[in-house]
């Protein structure tokens, strides 16, 4: 028998909090200094072990992406769509395993909004990608002039309505010459973005070394703390993200106090079925980074157990955003689906304090730091 959606939900909760935080374990948390010793590995295992794999993966599976896009538009077919299309969420998946380095190279020229516009609260991007592909502005079909187009028609949400959206069965045939090739130009622009982060990471006296290396002569880390913070933040920042840009827009669980539901097409690429396996992807990145640089060795040794709470909670969460498979819209339909996208926004709440209050305080980050709101 199938069991009820509260008994389901408190069976899940329970599992993900059945280990105790430090405070339950030992009181609390004393003041503590971060390990300085620890952090240049530490930030060096972030970079070799995580960053800069992270964009290659990135970069090799945007050189797919064009290359797929423009055989679609040599010859366009059925078979010749879908493999765009595959290649089009190899990319968001690719993407969405290294976003959380909102930093640096990813700010300048404007390359993370050039690769992602989200969220389109007012459909401001929509409108202009939908304007492009109803004028035929060849323009658009350029990658030099579309890169100086508005950040909203020129990154994956512009390539997914182009490859998904209203008209896109065109594509298949010859119908579809322009609007293939504004996809083309989209791919080729992404394929730049991609190349142009991996070099700047690969740099050796780039911003991998200043990573490397804090110190008083160092332009972004003047010592180990700062650069621990700003490793801790990335993840403060992610799992924030998760909850709020990934998850929030789309379903609360209650609305006005009644059950809320949903709003599908808010959903980030909801109209390519890849929402669930780029919340998935994002949270499996986070857990990456976070074993690969070793950030438990940054903790003193008798609060490791928070290292062993936080890596518990992530294979929770991405077990449960595996499980949702399907349009958006449907999950929001059914109710076990709905049980579990609660237990993911519950739970993603708890990781986000773990990190915040517990992981931040146990390495001497003082008390009232608060990653969430700047302090």
């Amino acid at each position: 028998m199938r069991p009820s959606l509260p008994l389901t939900l408190a069976v899940l909760l329970f599992a993900a909090t059945a280990i105790p935080t430090a405070a339950q374990e030992g009181g609390a948390l004393s003041p503590r200094v971060v390990d300085e010793a620890a952090v240049p590995g530490v930030m060096a295992k972030a970079v070799d072990g995580f960053i800069i794999p992270g964009y290659r993966g990135l970069a090799e599976a945007t050189v797919g992406l064009a290359e797929t896009s423009a055989a679609l538009c040599e010859a366009p077919s059925a078979a010749a769509l879908e493999a765009a299309r595959s290649a089009f969420s190899g990319v968001v998946r690719r993407w969405s395993a290294i976003e959380i380095i909102r930093l640096g190279p990813a700010l300048e020229q404007n390359r993370f909004e050039r690769f992602l516009f989200y969220p389109d609260r007012k459909s401001t991007g929509l409108k202009q990608v939908q304007a492009i592909l109803a004028k035929e502005d060849e323009s658009a079909t350029q990658v030099e002039s579309l890169k100086k187009k508005s950040v909203a028609v020129q990154g994956l949400g512009a390539l997914e309505y182009v490859l998904y959206g209203t008209g896109a069965e065109t594509l298949a045939g010859k119908d579809g010459a322009f609007r293939c090739r504004y996809g083309v130009a989209i791919s080729e622009n992404l394929k730049a973005i991609a190349g142009e982060l991996l070099t700047e990471w690969e740099r050796p006296d780039g911003i991998q070394a200043a990573w490397k290396k804090p110190g008083p002569d160092n332009p972004l880390f003047r010592d180990s703390r700062e650069a621990a913070t700003e490793l801790l933040g990335i993840l403060v920042h992610s799992v924030e993200m998760v909850k709020d840009q990934r998850l929030r827009p789309f379903y609360t669980g209650t609305l006005d106090g009644k059950p809320d539901k949903g709003r599908p097409r808010l959903a980030i690429y909801w109209r390519s079925v890849n929402t669930m396996a780029a919340i998935s992807a994002n949270l499996r990145a986070l857990q990456m980074l976070f074993d690969t640089a070793g950030m438990e060795s940054l903790l003193p040794a008798d609060s490791r157990s928070i290292a062993g709470s936080i890596n518990f909670l992530f294979k929770a969460l991405i077990r449960a955003a595996d499980r949702i498979e399907g349009p958006i819209d449907a999950a929001l339909a059914d109710e076990n689906q709905r049980a579990t996208l609660d237990f993911i926004a519950l739970n993603t709440a708890d990781l986000l304090d773990r990190f915040n209050r517990e992981f931040g305080g146990a390495i001497g980050l003082g008390a009232g730091f608060s990653f969430a709101d700047g302090d």
